[in-house]
């Protein structure tokens, strides 16, 4: 479990050893909030950063589905880079 700006997120998918934990928390600013899910990518050895949400998630789009991550991952992100994708623990 990794824990940002007040959020917990869970791993759910990695090609990573390790998080960079610094970098990370420099990159999920508080525009990441209202995602269900943050796909971290590596492009020219900087972590990028995109937000995807379920359909049930009042700020849904068509651009940030979550059922289109795997499209993402293929044509937005460099060829065999290292990724990661988090999910957040939703507050009880």
């Amino acid at each position: 479990m990794i824990e940002v700006n007040n959020n917990k997120y869970q791993v759910i998918e990695t090609n990573i050893e390790k998080l960079e934990m610094e970098e990370l928390q420099d990159k999920l600013t508080d525009y990441f909030d209202y995602f269900d899910y943050i796909v971290g990518d590596y492009a020219y050895s900087k972590l990028r950063l995109k937000g995807f949400n379920k359909k049930e998630n009042p700020n849904f789009k068509n651009i940030n589905d979550f059922a289109k991550k795997d499209e993402y991952l293929q044509n937005y992100c460099a060829y065999g880079c290292k990724y990661f994708i988090l999910e957040k623990i939703k507050k009880t």
